[in-house]
């Protein structure tokens, strides 16, 4: 593995704990280093980092204060 990615993967708590839980990128890894995209990827689908999944729960959110909101009127 390339010091940069593992220095990446260091510097970012997502990154190696999603490592830790799925030891065969660090196998993936070693071997082709151009993988590091697809790990990224993948890390962020699973936790729930991508920016739609960050807006969808902003209208959870919102969707959510305004149901109370709408109870408290009623």
């Amino acid at each position: 593995m390339q010091l940069e990615i593992r220095v990446k993967l260091k510097q970012e708590k997502n990154m190696y704990q999603y490592l830790k839980e799925n030891s065969y990128w660090v196998k993936e890894l070693n071997r082709n280093s151009e993988r590091y995209s697809e790990f990224v990827e993948a890390m962020k689908d699973l936790y729930h980092l991508r920016t739609t999944d960050k807006i969808s729960d902003a209208i959870d959110n919102i969707d959510l204060i305004s149901s109370f909101l709408g109870a408290f009127k009623a």
